[in-house]
């Protein structure tokens, strides 16, 4: 028996990366039901068939539900008997964001704070809500949206709190490995077509993680979390420049390209801020930063005052572990994506 055994998970956005990766997770446990709510009904159509023919004696554990977290209403009659959340919906493309900022205000923003009332209304027990590096210290559209996110998290947990409502917590992480739209699979897409790989900067460095990682935070999250508490995932990092030649020497060197920084891109991330590290646990693989429970007492703030306000140092990916190229295709290999292409290749070799 597991703390799932017969429930209801409730996964927004689910038929993303993330959904796709927490289903092989949790189909086959004693898990009661697992909802998919996302706005895309060939998504929704294409996860279905997938399940039906990889899963047969377990696909009527997955229900769909067209909606969307922009809309509370449909947030609501999809949460109804609903015991457990995951809030992966999102708007994460870093470009796209920068030119369309009230879209990722409209489902980053809203959109979390209308799952987190309905999950307050209807007695959800837990609420986990996954962020992302680019809300510590951010300098683009989507990174400021999913700051403003997070405030939204740890407001709506306090109120939860005080209700005696859903324990809301929240997960950080940096680049996940060939979650959709991200750098890998252009890599390999480009290496396919013989072109060369283009990359912004090749000093550039960014954390690294695969998604069964994502899903393992998110579940410790989930068993550990008091109302209010952010978890982060201590990971290795590597520059762009080493991802493109870990990329290359596994599917063929077809040139680099640099092409210059895109909108709205950092040379590094940060996955817990100095003043975050201040209220931080180490917990081994992971870190807690646990809730400021401060309330509006203006008189400790302007009067009193506060001795310390940071840490020595941020924890970011240029100084967290680096992965050299050995380190990084080994890492590479742990991603099913990456696995099925090499596969897919082979197989075309000996056609």
């Amino acid at each position: 028996m597991t703390k799932f055994a017969g429930k209801t998970l409730m996964i927004t956005g689910g038929t993303g990366s993330f959904g796709h990766t927490v289903l092989k997770h949790f189909l086959k446990t004693d898990i009661g039901e697992i909802r998919i709510f996302s706005r895309d009904e060939k998504k929704q159509d294409d996860m279905r068939h997938q399940l039906q023919a990889n899963y047969p004696g377990y696909y009527n554990k997955v229900k769909f539900y067209i909606g969307d977290v922009r809309n509370i209403q449909s947030v609501r009659d999809t949460m109804v008997g609903v015991d457990y959340i995951f809030h992966a919906a999102a708007l994460k493309q870093v470009p796209s964001c920068e030119f369309y900022p009230m879209e990722a205000v409209r489902t980053n923003v809203i959109g979390t704070d209308n799952v987190l009332h309905a999950a307050i209304e209807e007695k959800v027990e837990r609420v986990v809500c996954l962020s992302t590096d680019k809300a510590a210290y951010p300098i683009n559209a989507m990174g400021t949206s999913k700051a403003m996110m997070e405030k939204i998290i740890f407001a709506n947990a306090r109120v939860a709190a005080q209700r005696n409502g859903p324990v809301i917590c929240c997960t950080r992480y940096g680049n996940v490995m060939c979650s959709r739209g991200s750098v890998i699979p252009l890599f390999i897409a480009q290496i396919k077509e013989g072109k060369p790989i283009t990359i912004t900067n090749p000093d550039m460095t960014r954390f690294l993680m695969n998604l069964d990682e994502a899903v393992d935070l998110v579940k410790f999250a989930f068993e550990n979390a008091n109302p209010g508490d952010l978890f982060i995932q201590k990971a290795d990092a590597s520059t762009i420049g080493d991802l493109a030649k870990a990329v290359q020497s596994l599917f063929g060197n077809t040139g680099i390209n640099i092409i210059g920084t895109r909108h709205g891109e950092k040379l590094y991330e940060t996955l817990m801020t100095k003043e975050e590290r201040l209220r931080s646990e180490d917990m081994g693989n992971y870190y807690r930063v646990v809730a400021d429970n401060r309330d509006l007492n203006y008189d400790k703030f302007v009067v009193q005052g506060q001795v310390k306000t940071m840490a020595g140092e941020s924890y970011t990916s240029h100084n967290t572990k680096r992965l050299d190229i050995e380190e990084i295709i080994k890492k590479l290999l742990t991603t099913e994506y990456v696995q099925e292409e090499l596969k897919r290749i082979e197989e075309e070799k000996n056609k």
